[in-house]
């Protein structure tokens, strides 16, 4: 059996899809990833991946810069010659599939949520729309990670309801992201675990943290994530003077995300929509309490009041309302909120669900290929 998996990043690649991997591994398939270079190329090799370099224009829409990459995919599927493709994330699920239908490849893809362009009513949503449209004729089967998503798309006409399943997010390795010893900090620390775009909520982040500093000022206010350049990005003037002002706390980027939520109280994330945040199952899955925003994506995770808090969207005045309620709550309900955390990943979320139903995909779509050119071959016969 020989796989391709395609996504924007081998960065994304290795921290969110390396447990679906190891299990094609393990079974002996022969895996190819297909990303842009960005240095986790490495990783995926030492893993036992394949690895293919392609370049992507993943900020904007430039259609030379996505017909080239169209046709990259295109020679690397017809070199390579995989059972089957998995796609994630918005250019590889679209120009992927064009390239895997003209080869009549079988493709599973990901829509792991709406993304930036569909939070905004636009030319680009527009387009974005049109592609979905045509290009969700060609898919064997299309994975979302909530179902507000997934009513979406078949509200609009974007894919046949027939193809289409139920992911639990990407899952989290609940064997990996274990919980410790209770152990409230001295100092009362918030996290947000985010790409610095604007619909992270990475503003009203530092709005409410602000509000709360002024009643409590011993609170911390942490801060983790990639730098983003494109027009959504976060100024670097603006998050410097959050920390020049002791706002907030910038710890960068990290392969490390176990350490840093072990020294968190609560994690937060007020974006404006989510598939199923990575962020929240992993720290879930530590027995974190969360506060998140009342959006699909985040209310898969968050159960109000049980393992944790939502909040409104877009409103950071109301975000400080329940960070301070969340350090208000004594020791005793801090670890109980956590406790729901961990039960709610192990029931719903556990990785595992993922990796099977993706192998149950595969099989029943090679099968059902397979039975097909069987028919084909008698009736030609």
């Amino acid at each position: 059996m020989r796989i391709a998996i395609v996504i924007n990043t081998a960065w994304n690649i290795y921290n969110f899809r390396m447990g679906l991997i190891r299990s094609f591994l393990d079974k002996n398939y022969e895996v190819h990833t297909i990303a842009p270079p960005d240095g986790y190329e490495k990783h995926l090799i030492q893993e036992g991946c394949k690895h293919h370099l392609v370049t992507l224009e993943n900020k904007g829409t430039n259609p030379r810069k996505d017909i080239s990459y169209i046709y990259q995919l295109y020679k690397l599927y017809k070199k390579i010659r995989p059972d089957v493709i998995l796609h994630f994330t918005i250019k590889p699920n679209l120009y992927g599939t064009v390239a895997a239908k003209l080869l009549g490849i079988p493709v599973i893809n990901n829509v792991s949520g709406l993304g930036t362009v569909f939070l905004r009513e636009n030319r680009s949503s527009k387009i974005a729309r049109e592609l979905y449209k045509y290009v969700f004729k060609f898919p064997d089967k299309v994975f979302f990670q909530n179902s507000d998503d997934l009513q979406y798309f078949i509200e609009k006409g974007l894919v046949n309801q027939r193809i289409t399943d139920l992911l639990p997010g990407s899952g989290v390795n609940i064997q990996k992201f274990q919980p410790e010893v209770f152990k409230r900090n001295s100092k009362f620390t918030f996290l947000l675990a985010a790409r610095l775009i604007q619909d992270k909520g990475i503003h009203e982040y530092a709005e409410a943290a602000r509000i709360v500093l002024q009643t409590y000022p011993d609170i911390r206010f942490l801060l983790v994530g990639f730098k983003d350049e494109s027009p959504f990005g976060v100024k670097e003037l603006t998050l410097q003077n959050w920390i020049d002002q002791g706002v907030l706390e910038y710890l960068g980027p990290t392969d490390d995300i176990q350490s840093v939520f072990r020294h968190a109280d609560c994690v937060v994330l007020p974006s404006y929509r989510e598939g199923t945040p990575r962020s929240l199952l992993e720290a879930a899955a530590m027995a974190k309490p969360i506060i998140a925003t009342n959006v699909p994506g985040c209310i898969e995770v968050v159960d109000d009041q049980i393992n944790g808090f939502l909040c409104e969207a877009k409103n950071g005045k109301d975000l400080a309302e329940k960070m301070i309620k969340m350090l208000s709550l004594s020791d005793h309900d801090l670890q109980q909120m956590g406790q729901a955390s961990r039960i709610k990943i192990e029931e719903k979320f556990d990785e595992d669900f993922v990796i099977q139903k993706y192998h149950r995909s595969i099989e029943n779509i090679l099968s059902f290929s397979s039975s097909n050119s069987l028919t084909s071959s008698v009736a030609t016969g």
